[in-house]
């Protein structure tokens, strides 16, 4: 009967007319300044509700606490107000205490182009020299919070476009480069990356986007050491023409495009952009014309949402500015075959060009918008999602910490079924690695077609093996404004 019901449902909302989407602004005074380049969203001071930090390109960062929608800068008070250009963060629990610390990356001057901030009940404590984590003259672009040896804390891994990347171990606390040795001391151009089990054999791999004409590169995990398979994979050149200086991948994004279960991979190029569906075995088959998205531009980032719940993954790309040029941004919904242009007027009237991050900020259950844009008239616009209210309470957010309570599963794969069933309603990757040169630390968000009870599987990669949780019967509307908290089997005790 159960799933009779859900099958009519999900007819009748195929035959109804789907709503334009529509964004308004939030607090647009105190979101008003331009020169922006990073964006990363977490509870850094756990009252339940996500905090926004903002990297300025040379005025003062901010840190806009949350208070139940309302949001103030708090950064010169935490401690986190560097005037120094900004161009990247992340967010992630370092020392195991419970609460995210926050990685600033900064455009080279005189100090280290890195800085690690050890968050202090709300108040940020910078620990970047007995951290072992000083970094001299360098260009920082994506830092990713991430376990990779699955010790059970994190690493922090560092693309950098003039230099090889840096792969640095965690050992309580204290951080050492190992890049090199395990084989991911790539010295191309890399600006963007995202970890993901990308084979499914049990441990996390790495896509590494590259700039400049040289080519990406999918690292794959044997047992610590990483080699090279993008080119077997078909994913060398992420859609774009093979060699061309002019051309080069900014961002990669891991998401179940086609609602298969599988985590396909995204690229925002300078090029045309590139849509590669993930078939298993190591094979990714190029979809980008088919599916209307081989748009010959220059975008920086890419930011996956279904942000009209109708069980979809949709998407947000950016355009750059580039040789005087300013391209445009497009919203694109999932249409199951393809994607169609969506994006509202107000948000094409706005100059943002890098950071795109979506966040449940006001607790209402649909996802909003948070833009920054590099230019002195650009913005970091907050935009509210206005899915009406009962459209906005179908989703269902999933915190996965490990065993001990801690947000180390950077990579774990999250998949709701409906109840008693494997008819899979949704694929999510904890992030690893997401707006432009940032990360953010927060649940995953599923939209779903109706408020029937769900199963939630975590599958969480580590040592070779792929180590699965299940929570059975869960009732979505009993976590309206509230994340499904779920301690991973297969972490760390």
């Amino acid at each position: 009967m159960r799933t009779t019901l859900i099958a009519s449902v999900l007819a009748l909302a195929a035959l109804s007319p789907v709503p334009s989407p529509r964004f308004e602004p939030v607090q647009p005074e105190l979101f008003s300044a331009g020169g922006t380049l990073v964006n990363a969203w977490a509870d850094y001071d756990g009252d339940g509700d996500l905090d926004l930090f903002v990297g300025f390109n040379g005025a003062a960062n901010r840190l806009y606490r949350n208070d139940r929608g309302v949001l103030t800068d708090v950064a010169a008070s935490a401690g986190v107000a560097d005037a120094r250009p900004t161009r990247a963060a992340a967010w992630g629990d370092y020392d195991g205490d419970g609460d995210p610390d926050l990685l600033v990356g900064f455009a080279p001057g005189e100090a280290s182009v890195l800085r690690l901030y050890r968050n202090d009940g709300g108040h940020f404590t910078d620990v970047t020299e007995a951290a072992g984590l000083t970094t001299g003259s360098a260009a920082v672009r994506q830092p990713v919070w991430v376990d990779v040896d699955g010790d059970g804390d994190l690493d922090l891994f560092v693309a950098f476009r003039d230099r090889p990347n840096a792969l640095f171990r965690n050992d309580g606390g204290r951080f050492t480069d190992v890049a090199k040795e395990i084989g991911l001391a790539d010295p191309r151009k890399s600006v963007g990356a995202v970890w993901f089990d990308a084979d499914e054999d049990g441990d996390l791999d790495l896509y590494v986007a590259n700039m400049d004409g040289d080519a990406n590169g999918l690292f794959l995990n044997d047992g610590g050491r990483f080699t090279d398979a993008a080119e077997r994979a078909g994913l060398a050149w992420g859609g774009r023409a093979p060699r061309d200086e002019t051309n080069g991948t900014v961002r990669p994004c891991a998401a179940d495009v086609d609602g298969d279960g599988r985590f396909d991979l995204f690229t925002a190029n300078y090029g045309p952009n590139g849509l590669f569906l993930n078939r298993g075995g190591l094979r990714f088959e190029d979809v980008s014309k088919a599916w209307g998205i081989a748009i010959d531009s220059r975008y920086d980032t890419c930011a996956f949402a279904d942000f009209d719940h109708d069980g979809r993954l949709d998407f947000y790309v950016n355009g750059t500015v580039t040789g005087g040029v300013s391209y445009r941004d497009y919203l694109f919904r999932n249409t199951g075959h393809g994607f169609e242009d969506v994006t509202p007027e107000n948000i094409l009237a706005l100059n943002a060009d890098h950071g795109v991050e979506w966040a449940d900020f006001d607790g209402d259950g649909d996802l909003d918008l948070a833009l920054t844009g590099a230019q002195k008239d650009g913005t970091h616009a907050l935009l509210r999602n206005l899915l009406p209210a009962a459209d906005a309470r179908r989703s269902l957010e999933v915190r996965v910490l490990d065993a001990r309570g801690r947000a180390t599963l950077a990579g774990a794969e999250v998949r709701v079924h409906a109840a008693g069933t494997r008819r899979l309603l949704g694929a999510r990757l904890v992030d690893s690695g997401s707006g432009y040169n940032a990360q953010s630390d927060q649940p995953v968000h599923i939209g779903l077609a109706t408020l029937e009870p769900v199963d939630v599987e975590v599958v969480v990669p580590r040592a070779g093996r792929r180590v699965t949780t299940t929570i059975r019967s869960v009732d979505p509307a009993q976590h309206a404004g509230r994340a499904l908290v779920v301690r991973a089997a297969g972490s760390s005790e």
